[in-house]
């Protein structure tokens, strides 16, 4: 396939320092398109700091960082004990439902957050939401509460990701490429590390002190963040936006734009949910209002991002450009099947294959440990080859293996292949994210850069959410049509009940009624396991448009060629 060459971005990101490729092609240069002007050079640094307070600093980052991923996959694991103690497993999928719309809904407004509290107040409101809401989830009384508060901790788990983004940016902003690509380096290690220790380490102590402790565990990790942050981060914004008023700050926030999104996306979520949890009819009144109301609120988000948004959170001029676009909805569809696969294949491992739950996340140990090293890797080969596009494609297939390979799953697969088959989307999703990034940044202008990679994060959000609601959606609706064929007589709509509300009474049924149970549960993932395979090959499809974008590693090589460009095209023009 052949691909089309498009201008980098300055800002490129410094894992792709090594090899450059060389800008004296004059084919090269016309094939370009036309770029903006060259700034003035940067000012002399607003914000020096001592290499000790960049330690204290980064760690403090580095230590919400891996408590992100470690709420992810801890979460994950512990879904089939706390809908089995609440007797609600049919509503389990809403725990990640809930947090992941909340991050969603509030991670494009952090980046404005940060110019009116500044980059520490913006942190420091981030981590003190996830931290109450990371509480209040050990102290819920039921499963109505335990939502509730993990969408308030998903106000903040959003604001915690995107103010590591920021901040360290701004302490790598007059340091070499090669500081920043070890910044990220390790970013992302302790992501990975987070990841595959918070399935195994809740399991453990949920087995051990109840699945509550595992959110209370958490507390001392995020008040060492909250006081590194409250005591030793001090950035000074430039006075562009430092001299801003308050109502000017205000005014670039896209409040009606972020509203809407929620209520396009919460309302189909709502609606899909309600209608197998609850076993209602498509023509049900409240689902088709619903549904009617998240396509309004669809449209309406449109027209407010392309009229009445002065700082749209999705700007519909860069969406429409054929790299961000294949990026986003890229990113949407893997994002999708991943989550799914992430929330669900515990509920296999516990319901199938009747895994404690430190078993379960002991299973999930070799996709986390994939994440990190998925990330390296296509750190390290875009560094070697200057290339990204056919690492793109791999990643994304390896997306649809993993869903395939799982669909294959029974009662008596060997445990080395429930091991085995979730390697390939750990890490294929890493490298698919790490280069899909890197493609957005490198094809859009410098000045649209920090606005390109919030759109990749909101549709890579977006995607999370939708995955996690809508693999619990099919579950839900085909488990029940699969208990409902395979246990009938007197009683059987109350076990069916409570063998959908609770899979820990599973191992305690009569061995014909513990089969049943477990060959419905079986086959309803497997239909989940498929829908997975099939989002990762539209997510494979629509990764094919993405650009082969020069990659440069310097920002004097990147500036020179945008000169060259310049001068080019003016010499063309006076021609």
């Amino acid at each position: 396939m052949s691909v089309e060459r498009r201008s980098p971005s300055i800002e490129t990101r410094s894992l792709l320092n090594e090899r450059p490729p060389s800008y004296h092609s004059t084919d090269d240069v016309n094939r370009t398109p036309r770029s903006p002007s060259i700034s003035a050079p940067d000012p002399p640094p607003i914000n020096q700091f001592s290499r000790g307070d960049i330690c204290w600093i980064l760690a403090g980052l580095w230590s919400g960082v891996l408590l992100g991923a470690f709420d992810g996959t801890v979460v994950a694991t512990l879904l089939t004990p706390i809908g089995s103690e609440f007797k609600a497993s049919n509503q389990s999928s809403y725990i990640g439902t809930a947090y992941l719309l909340s991050v969603c809904c509030f991670t494009p407004l952090y980046g404005r957050l940060a110019d009116i509290l500044g980059r520490k107040g913006a942190m420091l409101l981030a981590l003190s939401l996830f931290g109450s809401g990371t509480i209040f989830c050990g102290m819920a009384q039921s499963m109505n509460a335990l939502i509730a508060a993990r969408a308030v901790a998903g106000m903040g788990g959003g604001g915690v990701m995107t103010g590591k983004y920021h901040m360290s940016l701004e302490y790598c902003r007059h340091r070499p490429y090669t500081t920043r690509g070890l910044y990220q380096g390790m970013a992302n290690i302790l992501y990975g590390l987070g990841a595959a220790l918070g399935g195994p380490l809740g399991g453990w102590v949920n087995d051990m002190f109840g699945w509550r402790s595992a959110f209370y565990m958490q507390a001392p990790l995020l008040a060492f963040s909250f006081i590194v942050v409250a005591t030793k981060v001090n950035i000074r914004l430039p006075d562009t936006v430092q001299n801003q008023s308050l109502s000017d700050k205000l005014r670039r926030i896209d409040f009606l734009g972020s509203i809407t999104l929620v209520g396009a996306v919460g309302c189909l979520l709502l609606g899909l949910s309600l209608k197998s949890t609850e076993d209602m009819l498509w023509t049900h009144p409240l689902i088709i209002a619903l549904l009617l109301a998240s396509a309004f609120f669809l449209a309406f988000f449109i027209l407010v991002e392309k009229y009445w948004a002065l700082y749209p959170a999705m700007p519909l001029r860069l969406v429409t450009q054929r790299t961000p676009l294949a990026v986003s909805l890229s990113n949407l569809l893997i994002s999708m099947a991943v989550f799914s696969m992430l929330y669900n294949a515990p509920i296999f491992f516990a319901a199938v294959r009747l895994d404690s739950a430190t078993v379960a996340g002991m299973r999930l140990l070799p996709h986390s440990i994939a994440i990190p090293t998925g990330s390296v890797f296509a750190g390290w080969f875009m560094r070697r080859t200057g290339k990204l596009y056919n690492l793109t494609v791999v990643s994304s297939v390896m997306t649809v293996l993993a869903s395939i390979l799982a669909s294959r799953w029974s009662e008596g697969t060997p445990a080395f292949y429930l091991w085995a088959d979730l390697i390939p989307q750990g890490f294929g999703m890493a490298s698919f994210i790490t280069t899909t990034l890197i493609a957005m940044i490198a094809g859009v202008y410098k000045e649209d850069m920090a606005v390109a990679t919030g759109i990749t994060y909101l549709f890579r959000t977006t995607g999370q959410v939708l995955g996690v609601s809508l693999g619990g959606t099919i579950l839900q609706a085909v488990l029940l049509r699969k208990l409902r064929s395979r246990i009938q007589g007197e009683g059987s709509t109350d076990l069916i009940y409570r063998i959908q509300h609770s899979t820990q009474i599973i191992p305690t049924l009569e061995p014909h009624l513990r089969k049943a149970a477990v060959d419905s549960y079986a086959d309803a993932l497997r239909v989940v396991f498929i829908f997975q395979a099939a989002l990762g090959f539209l997510g494979f499809l629509a990764c094919l448009p993405i650009q082969e974008s020069a990659l440069p590693g310097s920002r004097e090589e990147q500036e020179q060629h945008y000169r060259n460009q310049e001068n080019a095209e003016s010499g063309s023009e006076r021609n």
